[in-house]
């Protein structure tokens, strides 16, 4: 992959009610050159509406891939990656980093009702996880909007060294910082 290829690398931290988003745009080179942020629900369902605005705010026509620090953010706040891919226009990779034996029956045991539905409803569209070794790592990897040779070959591209794209690296520490911020101004 040339070393100019963008990707937008989103991640999230939370404490409390809301979770800071960050999302960064970085080359496959490791140079980033775009921060955008915003929040959704913990516990909520506006994760994918805050994907996209993330999308959008960065206004990146260059951005070749939408990268998502796993599926299921702010507790159990699922992403709908078909959505994503549809609604930027992009390919959508959602990666994890633990090995885990799904969402559902952790949904089952939080949720009830209406909430428990949606949520369900949203995890059993999006496509199942593929393992992938990267570099000394084991990585799980759905992609939308791209096949799985390509999304193999992206995320290894975008991860220099140990097992998370550098995109969602950045993203990680940017929401962090974020979240620190709007605890201290609380």
């Amino acid at each position: 992959m040339k070393s100019g290829v963008r990707a937008l690398g989103i991640a999230e931290s939370y404490r409390e009610r809301r979770s800071t988003l960050a999302g960064v745009v970085a080359r496959a080179s490791r140079v980033t050159d775009g921060f955008a942020f915003e929040t959704c629900t913990v516990g909520g369902t506006d994760a994918t509406d805050a994907v996209i605005a993330l999308f959008s705010d960065l206004d990146r026509e260059d951005v070749r891939y939408v990268f998502v620090a796993g599926i299921a953010l702010a507790w159990y706040n699922v992403v709908d990656l078909h959505r994503v891919s549809r609604e930027t226009g992009r390919p959508v990779i959602s990666v994890t980093f633990e090995e885990s034996p799904g969402l559902v029956s952790a949904l089952e045991a939080e949720f009830e009702g209406a909430a428990l539905e949606t949520r369900k409803e949203t995890f059993e569209r999006q496509p199942s996880r593929e393992r992938l070794a990267v570099n000394d790592q084991t990585v799980f990897v759905r992609s939308v909007g791209v096949g799985a040779g390509e999304a193999r070959e992206a995320v290894q591209a975008f991860t220099p060294e140990g097992g998370r794209p550098e995109p969602l690296r950045v993203a990680r520490l940017a929401a962090r910082a974020g979240d620190d911020l709007r605890r201290d101004e609380q």
